[in-house]
């Protein structure tokens, strides 16, 4: 993984751990349930956000030098895989 991208992942991850701690307060305090989900949908947008950076460095360095490597149809089968993970 290319060090900028590790380091804004990891940026992100932690972004994304304080705010499912501050979602656990929230139900503990029971607070009102549209504000929680409106917690959970912004952590959802950062995961996604999160799965782009690291999918767009897969692609430009391990997609790429597995295909440069003669492994093609791995590297197509693992992104199709993800393709239909994604998609369930």
């Amino acid at each position: 993984m290319r060090t900028e991208t590790k380091q804004d992942a990891l940026k992100r991850m932690s972004y994304i751990e304080g705010h499912l701690h501050g979602i656990r307060r929230m139900v503990e305090d029971e607070k009102y349930c549209v504000d929680i989900l409106k917690q959970t949908y912004a952590v959802r947008r950062a995961i996604e956000k999160l799965e782009g950076i690291i999918l767009d460095n897969h692609l430009h360095t391990c997609a790429i030098d597995g295909i440069r490597d003669g492994r093609s149809e791995e590297v197509i089968g693992e992104l199709l895989e993800l393709y239909e993970i994604a998609n369930r």
